[in-house]
C-alpha cells in the first residue's frame, strides 16, 4: 500500500509513508523549575546545549543522560545507552568517532 506522496514547491515529489521520528540523548546538566509540568533542563548534546522540557521524565536528575524528541525528555537512559546510540547516529551520518563533527559528551562532573 502506498503512503501519502505530496510535491514540494521545488517540484520534489515527498513519500510520507517512510517518514520516521529521531530521539537523541543528551546529558543533563541543570534542572530549573518546582512545575512537573515546565520544569526543564539544560542538556548537552555533544556542545550544543539546549532548554529540554522534562515533564515527561520528571525523574532525570544532573548528570542523567535523556532520550529527547522535539524539546522533551521522554525519558531517562544509562551512559552505556547513550554511547550506542550516538555511535549508531554516527554511522547513519557516515562520521568516525572522534572526526570533526562527531562530538559526543562525555560523561564528566556538570558545573556548579
Amino acid at each position: 500500500m502506498r503512503g501519502k506522496v505530496s510535491r514540494r514547491p521545488s517540484g520534489a515529489l515527498i513519500d510520507y509513508s517512510c517518514n520516521m521520528c529521531l530521539a537523541v540523548p543528551g546529558r543533563v546538566l541543570s534542572i530549573r523549575g518546582d512545575d512537573p509540568l515546565i520544569r526543564c533542563a539544560r542538556v548537552d548534546f555533544g556542545g550544543v546545549v539546549k532548554d529540554i522540557n522534562l515533564a515527561y521524565a520528571p525523574d532525570a536528575a544532573i548528570g542523567d543522560y535523556v532520550l529527547v524528541h522535539v524539546g522533551f525528555a521522554m525519558t531517562v537512559i544509562d551512559e552505556a545507552e547513550a554511547q550506542r546510540i550516538y555511535a549508531d547516529l554516527l554511522t547513519v551520518a557516515g562520521l568516525q568517532p572522534g572526526s570533526a563533527g562527531a562530538a559526543v559528551p562525555a560523561a564528566q562532573e556538570p558545573p556548579a
